[in-house]
């Protein structure tokens, strides 16, 4: 367990908050800058290979987040935290210097496995070391880095690749991972004694999970160009439905260190937030779509100042879901903050407007769709948080930052591949404005079920103190 004599500061709140950006940088940030990647003739990688490699970081978070938070209950969060920094450094000096899609690839890799490190450990701290309103206000901070970097590393960039090319962005990862480290430095370190401690990794439930996972994103990913009743295709398929079968029998059977603890989701709370979450998450592909559109259909580079107001409108709202759910709890501020984030996605979805309009429009729409996430954020996180064991808080933030890659990973992939199936082989710019309509009222469908789930499924006042 933690030192009980140990006060947590502000210090170390913005160093976990710091760790949290890493991410960002080097994840979402690529999206914005994909046609620089395959333009530049010192990186020389296909297209194709260039796309896996951005949309793997996401698969691997997404995979290995959960094992990270078990390994952090046995061996002590902080030593994770510290590892998912090294591993951020080594990744972006990687990507510095990368010349081919091996390295460019390998890197990505090491940066999912650093996202898996620190989105699971500076949660499971967080409940370690608050409690009641002090862990909501640490939990708001916490979100700033993981749901306000998503806006800010959007419009940074899009802004940063352009003045000083896309390889200053890792630079700067580098410099944020190592004053995350200094201000992390002389926190204590923590343990929890849980009871499977000496239990062996899960490695059969891992492999299954990721395969399962594999065949799924080629079967979203590669369908259209294959054929959606390929060979290939179906087989993949059936590997996806198969997998995740054997994967939920095999995992409940076993009774120690199974590599998703089933018992957690016992709580109906903890379910609902977990699933919104994805599905929130999901939205991501707003980020890949709406850009393409401006890039490609309407001929506008300097589209990333449109997204600047989802990097402001989601952090100023992340303290106004804090004390709205410390009144009325976290059900209605999370129904909330999902609504009026889908209300933004349909602005964004109204491609048929003249394009001054539009650009307006969007605008409006990513201001909204920032204020949605930014008031859902605390709410949904605190929900998932507090519904769990103790001793299992590693493994239950990892589930819950499972939630948030696995939806953005399935949400780019889903969102592009319905875009690339509805346009045509030439299409014109009409095909395309409506392709791209068609592509984020799909994402505005995520935000319906989101809500769905959080009125089914999370209790009238959880989160209420």
């Amino acid at each position: 367990m933690h030192n009980k004599y140990f006060v947590p500061s502000d210090k170390m709140l913005l160093g976990f908050v710091l760790a949290m950006l890493t991410f960002w940088l080097f994840s979402l940030s690529l999206n914005s800058v994909v046609d620089k990647l395959i333009a530049d003739p010192t990186l020389n990688i296909p297209s194709a290979q260039i796309a896996l490699g951005i949309t793997i970081t996401a698969l691997f978070s997404g995979c290995f987040i959960v094992v990270a938070g078990g390994i952090g209950d046995k061996i002590g969060q902080l030593k994770i935290t510290y590892t998912g920094l090294a591993l951020t450094i080594i990744g972006s000096l990687l990507l510095i210097f990368a010349t081919n899609a091996f390295m460019f690839i390998t890197a990505r890799i090491l940066q999912g496995l650093s996202a898996a490190c620190i989105m699971s450990s500076t949660l499971a701290q967080i409940k370690m070391y608050y409690d009641g309103t002090a862990r909501q206000r640490a939990l708001s901070f916490w979100s700033i880095g993981s749901w306000g970097g998503a806006g800010f590393c959007t419009f940074f960039g899009d802004l940063v690749s352009k003045n000083y090319g896309w390889r200053t962005i890792f630079m700067i990862s580098i410099v944020v991972a190592i004053i995350s480290v200094l201000l992390l430095f002389g926190t204590p370190a923590t343990k929890n004694a849980s009871p499977d401690s000496k239990a062996k990794f899960d490695r059969s439930g891992l492999c299954f999970f990721l395969i399962t996972l594999i065949s799924l994103n080629l079967f979203i990913t590669n369908g259209r160009s294959l054929g959606w009743f390929s060979p290939y295709i179906l087989i993949a398929l059936a590997i996806t439905v198969v997998g995740f079968i054997v994967f939920y029998l095999v995992e409940k059977r076993k009774q120690d260190a199974a590599f998703i603890d089933f018992a957690l989701f016992k709580s109906g709370a903890f379910n609902g937030a977990n699933l919104s979450n994805f599905l929130a998450n999901c939205t991501v592909g707003v980020l890949s779509i709406v850009p393409l559109y401006i890039r490609d259909g309407l001929k506008f580079e300097h589209y990333g100042w449109l997204t600047l107001g989802y990097a402001v409108s989601v952090l100023a709202m992340i303290r106004v879901g804090e004390l709205i759910l410390r009144k009325v709890g976290a059900k209605k501020p999370m129904m909330l903050g999902v609504s009026i984030t889908g209300i933004g996605i349909v602005l964004m979805a109204l491609t048929f407007l003249p394009s001054q309009t539009y650009f307006i429009s969007v605008a409006i729409g990513f201001l909204l769709f920032g204020l949605g996430l930014g008031f859902y954020a605390t709410p949904s996180t605190d929900t998932a948080v507090s519904n769990s064991p103790s001793e299992k808080a590693g493994v239950a933030s990892g589930i819950y930052k499972m939630a948030s890659s696995l939806g953005s990973a399935f949400g780019v992939a889903i969102t592009l591949s319905v875009y690339y199936s509805v346009l045509p082989d030439n299409p014109t710019l009409a095909n395309v404005a409506q392709t791209a309509s068609i592509s984020l009222f799909v994402n505005a469908g995520f935000c319906l079920l989101s809500v769905l789930s959080v009125f089914f499924l999370v209790p009238k006042m959880a989160g209420k103190k």
